[in-house]
């Protein structure tokens, strides 16, 4: 089994910035690929950002230049700095990691969410 925690979400002002993590623990041999979604009032959810087990790193149009994400494959954390926050990225932000176990299983797993809200 594989937890993942997040923490960092909160309310700040527009022009603001946040940054959000997600840690893994549990029965983990590798994390490939890991992603932040978004899914805000009333809308579907998106996503964000993502970065490969090597580095490579793809945003969407909407933060490109604003939101930067990174890993720490040493503490199977994943980040999101979101920074020059605008009103229309207030959401519930989910990580998404993709875990091979020790067993060698792959598998999805998602966040509990965390709330962002930027006022105007």
């Amino acid at each position: 089994q594989v937890q993942l925690v997040e923490s960092g979400g909160g309310l700040v002002q527009a022009g603001g910035s946040l940054r959000l993590s997600c840690a893994a623990s549990g029965s983990i041999r590798s994390i490939n690929a890991m992603a932040w979604y978004r899914q805000g009032p009333g809308k579907q959810r998106e996503l964000v950002a993502q970065i490969t087990r090597g580095g490579s790193t793809n945003y969407a149009d909407s933060v490109k230049g604003r939101f930067t994400i990174s890993r720490d494959n040493a503490k199977n954390t994943v980040y999101l700095q979101m920074n020059s926050l605008k009103p229309e990225d207030t959401a519930v932000y989910y990580c998404n990691l993709h875990v091979t176990s020790r067993i060698y299983v792959s598998n999805s797993y998602w966040g509990q969410g965390t709330q962002v809200t930027v006022s105007s």
